[in-house]
């Protein structure tokens, strides 16, 4: 991609009334266009950029929009809302490609296909900045010195693995502290799956050589370290080593485990991602299955946002250009559909990649089967996403009734808090929509007031719904009434049609004066308080404005969906709470203390056996620890002294 991409301005700048918008608009920007290849963006009155285009010949492109006729209904809306247009050229149109799609990701604009659930993928990491190499999961820049091994389609499917090549390779999984501090062999050493380097039960020499071998297995050498360990069990048992032997039997027995995890392997594939779609019920589901070193690892499934009209082939070209705006690129890319232009998008992402990448449609053999098993699943996972989806449906519906709320909500927020004896105290939102539960919108919110109360859960619950609202009040207004012929899948809102606490009439009562302090008193409120003896179908429900609590009906699904969300939450609460309760046992003061490091913090524990004891110890006592000088002594007192 062009360095330094041009921007062109318009002689004539959109109105600042906002009321021209259309083709008209949209003409008065092609005296000053080029024809170049270049990225345009498409903006309404309120300069929300509502499209993102890219152009083979941006001056061709805008003069076929300010036609204003001939266009899809899909189209024809997005030109009558564009009020300002903004342009960037470029020098090739694959470079026009991928800047499209990083647009697209950062601007999230209405009339595009826009790839949700947009996660990293975790990889495998062998550190190599230690003198024990470690194995562990990663996510993120790749900052760290080693080697990366990835992706993998889920966290889950990176800790199978971790779990399997720790007993074939018995390779570290603690941390650099940990492993610093430890004494004798942990557990992980007595059960076989780890080889003990921290307390050099093995040589140096012996567990880089495991470390090697462990990354020729992963890099897809598998044959070579199987073949190895089996010359190395037989010459053993031929010197009468059988203890030895069988060490690397267990290894070889491992390994076999590790491959028969690999439940599609196909021979003649050592690094291709895999991609399926499936469209019905107005919605798309993209399967991509992930393949590296001749291994499958996993696979995950996708539902891009796009209009109902857009045929399956045009959301899957631009899935895959955002999909890879921020991912590594492998040698080959298999689809189930071909697109208009798929060499222009292996063109863009051989240019990124800095090597050749095919992107093929196959029609037999192995790689056809490939694809006909991911589009097997994308039809699969689609139906279960509809069926769930208007379940979901009719359970909303049911609220709105239940609570008789002016519109089916779009969006539930759920918030509850916990603590013990006020301590580590936290509060938790969960998000539910059509969809299901949203957890990307889940927030978490440590108790911090100094006027909070420890243990006061309406002054907890008070602080978070405040902290919450006040944001919303500050950055969005109440929603507009839809236009006619408006998107009619609009963003997941960020303002809630429903807000649940867990709590009766006092939480409830709390919820009401925030709503009102920050002029949001229009958005419903409902307390779900705890039956007799805390039991689950015999909940309270509490709502502004009646003085008496209701049941529902013990049967009644609404029932179970509510109490379904409030569970949520409290999971949701509890393990925060667990974590930060968790992270504040784990914290030792002596690392708190500059100047102690690994060295000197293992020299005191050992010397005085605990932490406290440390922080009880007089100066005369700290500088007889070995490596302790008096200067030191005196700065460890100080830290404990000084904090009584």
């Amino acid at each position: 991609m062009s360095d330094n991409p041009t921007e062109l301005t318009p002689e004539v700048a959109s109105p600042a009334n906002g009321v021209a918008t259309g083709p008209g608009v949209i003409a008065g920007y092609l005296r000053t266009l080029v024809s170049q290849p270049g990225v345009y963006r498409m903006l309404d009155t309120q300069g929300t950029v509502i499209y993102v285009g890219k152009a083979r010949n941006l001056k061709a492109r805008v003069s076929n929009y300010a036609r204003g006729n001939g266009h899809s209904n899909r189209i024809a809306r997005m030109i009558s809302l564009t009020a300002s247009m903004e342009f960037v050229t470029v020098r090739t149109e694959a470079e026009a490609l991928l800047l499209e799609a990083n647009l697209i990701k950062r601007f999230k604009p209405r009339f595009n296909v826009l790839m949700r659930d947009d996660k990293s993928f975790p990889y495998i990491l062998i550190r190599r900045d230690t003198p024990a190499p470690q194995i562990v999961k990663h996510r993120g820049a790749r900052t760290i010195k080693g080697d990366y091994f990835g992706p993998f389609a889920s966290a889950g499917a990176v800790s199978r693995a971790i779990s399997m090549l720790q007993r074939a390779f018995l390779l570290r999984s603690c941390s650099d502290s940990v492993f610093e501090g430890r004494t004798r062999p942990c557990l992980l050493f007595q059960i076989k799956r780890c080889a003990g380097p921290c307390t050099h039960e093995i040589p140096d020499t012996e567990y880089q050589a495991l470390v090697d071998q462990a990354a020729l297995f992963l890099r897809g050498e598998s044959q070579s370290v199987r073949e190895m360990y089996q010359r190395l069990m037989q010459e053993a048992s031929d010197a009468l080593e059988f203890e030895r032997a069988a060490k690397f039997r267990n290894r070889l027995w491992a390994l076999a485990h590790v491959q028969a995890d690999q439940s599609i392997n196909p021979d003649n594939i050592d690094e291709a991602d895999v991609f399926a779609a499936h469209q019905e019920g107005g919605q798309t589901c993209i399967q991509v299955f992930f393949f590296r070193a001749g291994q499958n690892w996993g696979n995950r499934a996708y539902y891009p946002k796009a209009d109902k009209s857009v045929p399956v082939e045009d959301v899957f070209a631009s899935f895959i250009a955002q999909f890879y705006d921020d991912k590594p690129v492998p040698r080959l890319l298999l689809i189930s559909h071909d697109f208009e232009d798929r060499a222009l998008m292996a063109e863009a992402l051989s240019t990124k990649a800095d090597r050749k990448v095919e992107i093929r449609v196959p029609t037999r053999g192995t790689k056809s089967g490939l694809v006909e098993h991911a589009l097997s699943n994308a039809k699969e996972a689609l139906g279960r996403k509809l069926a769930e989806t208007s379940s979901q449906t009719r359970l909303l519906e049911g609220v709105q009734e239940r609570f008789g709320l002016p519109e089916c909500p779009r969006r539930i927020e759920v918030y509850d808090n916990s603590h013990i004896s006020g301590s580590n105290a936290v509060g938790a939102m969960i998000v539910a929509g059509p969809e299901g539960f949203v957890k990307s919108a889940y927030r978490k919110f440590n108790i911090k007031s100094p006027d909070t109360a420890p243990g006061d859960d309406y002054a907890m619950m008070r602080e978070v719904l405040t902290r919450r609202f006040k944001r919303l009040a500050e950055t969005t207004a109440a929603p507009a009434p839809a236009e006619p012929g408006a998107d009619p899948e609009p963003m997941f809102p960020d303002r809630p049609d429903l807000v649940v606490i867990d709590g009766g009439a006092g939480q409830l009562s709390v919820a009401q004066q925030v709503l009102a302090e920050v002029g949001l008193e229009d958005i419903p409120l409902v307390g779900v308080a705890k039956g007799p003896d805390r039991d689950a179908g015999r909940e309270h429900f509490h709502v502004p404005g009646n003085l008496q609590s209701f049941m529902l009906e013990s049967r009644d699904p609404v029932l179970y969906f509510i109490q379904r969300l409030r569970d949520e939450a409290h999971r949701f609460a509890i393990g925060t709470h667990r974590a930060k309760r968790s992270k504040a046992i784990g914290v030792n003061p002596l690392d708190e203390i500059d100047g102690i490091g690994p060295s000197r913090r293992r020299a005191l524990l050992n010397h005085f056996g605990s932490a406290k004891s440390v922080s009880k110890a007089g100066i005369e006592d700290l500088k007889a620890v070995e490596g302790i000088s008096e200067e030191m002594a005196q700065k460890v007192y100080d830290f404990f002294h000084e904090r009584s």
